[in-house]
């Protein structure tokens, strides 16, 4: 291109702000030293972190409890933290020493102890009482120990407005996450991609969505492979989700669809503390569909074949026709997806650090089998360390965190969950006396063959950040964030031959293999400027900031059949033939300016104003720019006078916000005339065929957020109440407009001009109704009532998506044949005729609506404490309606088996039966009917469920003055019970054909040194 994206007055403005505020100095410098200590024993407490009050510069006491710092102003506040004592800040005046006592009931009139929580929003850190936008956040307390491979696991059902799936429940899967709703209207189900993920940012890097891996589609829904399974739980030290406008901002388009922050966790200042942590877990199947017993099945295929006619039974009805023995039984659930799977996790980490530096070096490894019948597995071996410096004057800090993940995993090529609940339970056993794989005579498909295939993936992840600071100026600070994230996924697909029955004569020249790699490249570079600035009852912070930012991203893959042995099989070389499909290289480049402004009126009036100008590659030069920002402002009205001696009340905040953000999730190249590779050579050489149509005008998707929120604390905070309402509505809808088949291309990629709104309700409530010496109770309460809608689409009638959308429903609506019921006089089902032509067909009939969307979500939390033990629990809800069993099911009375409730057949005898007579599958009506009853609206029920997702014990051992400083045991399950009515084998997870979450039991012990 000639015209380089990111244009130098962008970055002359940028620097041109760093050399204005260069002029600025202001303040009056003087040191404070003093004593930390322990007010319950009077000892010294090393570890403390000491600052001033709005002030990013940190000092830490030694372990004399001895620390220096660095103020500025008249008259300062000191703020003391450490995570073993409550916050305490402290009025300097003119004083220049000063000695803390940190625990319960100090009485020093100039100290005040409270509980100040700390949000990182991204490029800033704001406090909670004094935030403008929407944050929620899970500290490591709730993440911790937690038998989970991916932290999302442990975060659900515990921020409002954030609604989180488990797409599988093997190992190293994907997850559908929804941070207020879908504002794009591209999804996996509609389109192939979706536009709906949020940006995922670890310690200042930001790194891709989901990971597509080429050969997992049988295994791993959607091919998604979740960018945090590569992180450590007990490695984090918060998550934030960054949700309104005023919050996501400031992240331009990459904050439509909200921004997951993960910080990990930092090196305390101290003695040198090891920390060694070994669980042991097993997790198994959480519910299972109860389907039909071998009399009640033999009987279901009898009457099949009464009701059709069939007196003698076909050569190919084994089950019935005396080729199996009848006498035999099978619980093929128990069989093929029955097993306890376990899971090993070993982690050590050693931190500490001196007066100006701390580290931390942590190392995890975790195995984990699977429920499936075979030595199958998934391995993960994580590193993360962390280093900070500080200079002696305090003006220079330095903080490099680096994670190192190395993820194998090795599962069945194809879920076995479906053959679980169809298989016939007279089918004959899985092994012969002599131990071979049973083929029965070859009337038998043994579902043990296909485990001599598997699915291998290997994932490396390399993530580094690096943030430099340097305070020249009193209150003037400049900032470098830079970091770069290595990600590179490599597939086999095994499928030897002996997959197949051995009697079809293959041998290893029919053996195939695949193999795929992705490497995913991403360096970001952005320096910031920060200004603060206190005058009276005035304080002003502002933020200027530049990011650049690249990333490449490479794909290649090959397929190879025609082995001379199996043992072959991951040398492609090997292979007779192969097909090397094109390889991928796609290059994303984006730079932008991003600023904050924030200002506080006597710590009552706060106004934040976020904005940010982004260029991407991925637009063309018409439209490669575009602006985004928001404005949010809080009143903290207890503070004002006629309240702030109100006993009953004492913390009340009214904010709100208003604000732009955007998308560029569309893929690269998209606006370009692209051609693709034929697999098909003419003349000895590769062709070329079009394949994507040139459109320069195509754009930015916006999304305009509006959020109001009150929150309120009553009795000292004891009892805390967070409201909040929000509407975002999403236009310019970057997806593909459908083009007449003769024109050659089935779409072209441009803006929609359709529009839709996400709204809805959030509440949270904490309280601490019991706050003792010995004894403490937190509970928190959360629920959200989500609403989706699409408020406008110009020309909807006659389009393709007619068949996908309404105008004034929600989007996830699914168009259906409306059921009516069992014909009385027939026995047959009745579908309402829409167009009454006398017959049911699509689409022209299938206009019955149904929401397949959440009406309301969230969690109840409670965290119990008397002296060294420790009980959590959280239970988890969804109301929600889902397809059910009766979208995938086969038709009732061929060679599968069905659930149990299908021997409740319809007859003149028995009119409120569920289901129509069975058929063995012969009669051409009789299969239509039942395709049409699983394109209805049948398939469409109550799919809400109350979940324990979390149960934990701890006890814990104080030794201190041994060589063992404290031992923690505890035992841990995670959703080990769910109440539901759902007609399926499980509410939270609906996707036929794959493995659901599982119940995990687990006990462990933690050990610090």
């Amino acid at each position: 291109m000639k015209k380089n994206f990111c244009s130098l007055s962008h970055i002359q403005l940028a620097f041109g702000f760093t050399l204005l505020a260069s002029g600025v100095a202001i303040g009056q410098m003087r040191v404070i030293t003093g004593t930390v200590t322990d007010n319950t024993n009077n000892k010294p407490i090393s570890g403390v972190s000491i600052f001033q009050e709005g002030s990013d510069t940190v000092a830490t006491t030694n372990s004399s409890g001895i620390y220096r710092v660095q103020v500025s102003g008249e008259n300062p506040v000191l703020v003391f933290k450490h995570p073993d004592y409550p916050e305490r800040k402290v009025s300097l005046g003119d004083r220049v020493t000063i000695d803390v006592s940190l625990g319960k009931g100090n009485g020093n009139e100039n100290e005040k102890a409270i509980e100040e929580v700390v949000l990182n929003a991204g490029y800033y850190k704001v406090k909670d009482r004094e935030r403008t936008g929407s944050i929620s956040k899970v500290s490591a307390k709730d993440i911790g120990n937690q038998p989970v491979n991916n932290v999302l696991s442990a975060v659900q059902g515990r921020m409002t407005g954030v609604n989180i799936t488990q797409n599988s429940g093997v190992a190293g899967g994907g997850y559908d996450i929804q941070i207020r709703g879908r504002n794009s209207l591209r999804t996996l189900q509609n389109s192939g991609s979706d536009g709906n993920q949020p940006l995922y940012v670890i310690d200042g890097v930001p790194i891709g969505s989901a990971v597509n891996a080429n050969f997992s589609a049988t295994v791993i829904p959607f091919k998604s492979i979740n960018p945090l399974n590569n992180i450590n739980p007990n490695d984090i030290e918060s998550i934030e989700i960054l949700k309104d406008a005023d919050a996501t901002a400031i992240y331009g388009s990459r904050g439509a669809n909200g921004v997951i922050l993960v910080t990990t966790k930092k090196g305390k200042r101290g003695n040198p503390t090891v920390l060694l942590n070994a669980t042991y877990g097993m997790s198994k199947v959480a519910r299972r569909l109860e389907m039909m017993d071998r009399d009640q099945y033999l009987s279901m295929r009898r009457q099949a074949f009464a009701n059709a006619g069939i007196s003698s039974y076909p050569v190919t009805a084994y089950d019935v026709n005396g080729k199996w023995n009848r006498s035999r039984y099978t619980d093929w659930q128990k069989e093929l997806i029955g097993n306890w799977a376990d899971q090993r996790t070993v982690q050590l980490s050693v931190s500490g650090g001196g007066e100006r530096s701390s580290f931390l070096i942590s190392a995890q490894n975790s195995d984990q089998s699977t429920v499936f019948p075979a030595d199958f597995g998934y391995k993960t071996n994580l590193f993360n360390s962390n280093f900070t410096f500080e200079s002696e004057n305090k003006k220079f800090s330095l903080t490099s965190s680096n994670s190192f993940s190395a993820l194998a995993n090795n599962v069945v090529q194809s879920d076995l969950t479906n053959l679980a609940l169809n298989l016939s339970p007279v089918a004959p056993a899985l092994f012969t006396p002599s131990g071979e794989l049973n083929w029965e005579d070859n009337t038998f498909t043994n579902p043990l063959a296909s485990l001599n295939g598997s699915y291998k993936n290997k994932t490396y992840q390399l993530n580094q950040n690096l943030n430099l600071g340097y305070e020249f100026f009193t209150g003037f600070s400049l900032k470098l964030n830079t970091g770069i994230n290595y990600q590179t996924l490599e597939e086999f697909l095994l499928k030897p031959n002996t997959i197949f029955n051995p009697s079809l004569g293959r041998t290893s020249n029919d053996s195939s293999s695949s193999r795929s790699k992705n490497d995913i490249f991403t360096y970001i570079v952005e320096p910031q400027l920060n200004w603060m600035k206190s005058w009276g009852d005035h304080e002003l912070n502002v933020l200027v900031g530049t990011s650049f930012q690249q990333t490449l991203n490479k794909s290649s893959s090959i397929t190879g059949t025609g082995f001379a042995s199996n043992a072959l099989l991951e040398n492609l070389a090997a292979a007779t033939n192969k097909n090397i499909p094109a390889d991928i290289r796609n290059e994303y480049r984006y730079a932008s300016i991003f600023g904050r402004v924030n200002y506080q009126y006597k710590n009552r009036y706060i106004v934040n104003i976020t904005g940010r100008r982004d260029g991407s590659s991925r637009f063309g030069v018409n439209n490669r720019f575009a602006d985004f920002g928001a404005v949010g402002a809080a009143w903290l009205f207890t503070k004002e006078d006629f309240l702030k001696d109100a006993k009953w009340l004492s913390f009340g905040k009214l904010r709100g916000s208003i604000g732009t953000t955007g998308s560029d999730f569309i893929g690269d190249y998209q606006y370009l005339d692209t051609y693709t590779i034929s697999n098909n050579p003419y003349n000895g050489s590769a062709g070329l065929y079009p394949s994507r149509l040139y459109n320069p005008n195509f754009s930015w998707e916006k999304t305009t957020k509006l959020e109001a929120a009150l929150e309120l604390g009553f009795l000292r905070d004891r009892i805390f109440l967070t409201s909040a309402y929000y509407r975002n509505r999403s236009s310019n809808q970057l997806v593909g407009i459908p083009l007449p088949g003769t024109t050659g291309f089935t779409s072209i990629q441009a803006n929609l001009d359709a529009t839709v709104e996400n709204s809805g309700w959030e509440f949270q409530l904490t309280a601490s109704p019991i706050k003792a010496t010995d004894w403490k109770w937190q509970t928190s309460f959360n629920i959200s009532f989500p609403k989706s809608e699409l408020i406008s689409f110009p020309g909807l009638e006659g389009s393709t998506y007619a068949n996908t959308f309404v105008v004034g429903m929600p989007t996830n609506i699914v168009k259906l044949y409306n059921y009516e019921g069992i014909n009385p006089a027939t026995g047959q089902y009745v579908f309402t005729d829409y167009n009454k032509d006398g017959k049911i067909t699509s689409p022209d009939d299938a206009q019955a609506v149904r929401d397949l969307g959440t009406k309301y979500f969230g969690g109840w939390q409670n965290d119990l404490r008397f002296k060294n033990l420790s009980l959590s629990f959280l239970f988890q809800f969804v109301k929600q309606n889902n397809f059910n069993y009766y979208r995938n099911m086969p038709n009732p009375g061929v060679l599968l088996n069905i659930p149990e409730a299908f021997t409740n057949v319809w007859s003149p005898d028995n009119p409120g039966g569920i289901i129509m007579p069975y058929d063995p599958g012969t009669t051409a009506v009789v299969n239509t009917l039942n395709n049409n009853l699983r394109n209805s609206t049948a398939t469409v029920s109550d799919a809400s469920f109350i979940r324990l997702k979390n149960v934990q014990l701890n006890y814990s051992i104080p030794l201190q003055g041994s060589f063992v400083k404290e031992a923690t045991f505890f035992v841990q399950g995670q959703n080990l019970l769910t109440i539901t009515n759902y007609f399926g084998l499980d509410p939270e997870f609906v996707l036929s054909g794959y493995l659901p979450p599982l119940k995990t039991y687990s006990f462990g012990v933690q050990v610090k040194f």
